[in-house]
């Protein structure tokens, strides 16, 4: 999308390569089909932003998407609904900036993706936990191009997904660890609980849950689309690096499936 008039990043020249573009063109995309559109969407390496400086958070972001990140979901907690959008929009323009294909998500706030998505800023959608608006209530006010992401953990949340998959694009699944950024009340999964979770799922799976980049490379053979990882980056001197190495370990993780 093109930026908005205005925008305090409307003016960036366009961004040298990203460490992407010196990757391996097998190491670069897993494309999965996006309801209703021709984008595809790559949950390889899964950014979920953290409570942190504004400023800090948009460097973060930007750097990961630099770095190869498919996925940066904007997440910051408490936060208004309108501190919310304005951290949302100049995320997305900072990421767009590069032309690096990462999809923007908003975390929980389906009023404030669409608002954002109504005035054009390259918002591309929402992750919804289970507490929140209702996956095709989301469906209906985004419309059918929009990114959707539901959390789940459980058999049985999986299982229920079999009745939204015609209007959810992927699931989140954790936690593969306790985790300190937030409690989800259900067990850890580890390594083994994926493969169950990934056989029964109608949609891609993502693990979450204090995953680091030194578990990619096994978390991958399970069978998921990716791994979503928030102190990860937010805590990293180098956010680019962060997403490249998590790119890597999840090809090797697959190679080894060979």
């Amino acid at each position: 999308m093109a930026q908005m008039p205005g925008s305090p990043l409307s003016s960036r020249e366009p961004a040298e390569h990203t460490r992407q573009d010196l990757l391996p063109a097998s190491w670069r995309m897993i494309s999965l089909p996006v309801h209703g559109s021709e984008k595809t969407l790559d949950l390889r390496c899964y950014v979920v932003t953290g409570t942190a400086d504004h400023r800090r958070t948009v460097e973060v972001a930007r750097a990961a998407a630099a770095g190869g990140a498919g996925v940066i979901q904007v997440r910051s907690k408490p936060i208004t609904a309108r501190e919310l959008g304005r951290l949302a929009e100049e995320i997305a323009y900072a990421v767009a900036s590069l032309g690096s294909g990462t999809h923007v998500l908003i975390d929980d706030r389906v009023d404030v993706t669409a608002a954002l998505m109504r005035r054009g800023v390259p918002i591309h959608g929402v992750h919804l936990g289970q507490q929140d608006l209702p996956v095709r209530d989301a469906r209906e006010l985004l419309g059918p191009a929009a990114i959707i992401g539901l959390t789940t953990g459980t058999l049985e949340l999986v299982q229920a997904v079999h009745r939204v998959a015609d209007v959810v694009d992927y699931i989140g699944a954790g936690p593969f660890r306790p985790t300190p950024t937030k409690d989800s009340g259900r067990p850890p999964l580890g390594i083994a609980g994926y493969p169950p979770l990934v056989a029964e799922s109608p949609v891609p799976v993502v693990a979450i849950g204090d995953v680091t980049p030194a578990d990619v490379p096994e978390l991958a053979v399970t069978g998921i689309a990716g791994v979503a990882i928030s102190r990860g980056f937010m805590e990293a001197a180098a956010p680019d690096v962060v997403a490249a190495e998590v790119l890597a370990g999840f090809m090797a993780g697959r190679s080894d499936q060979k």
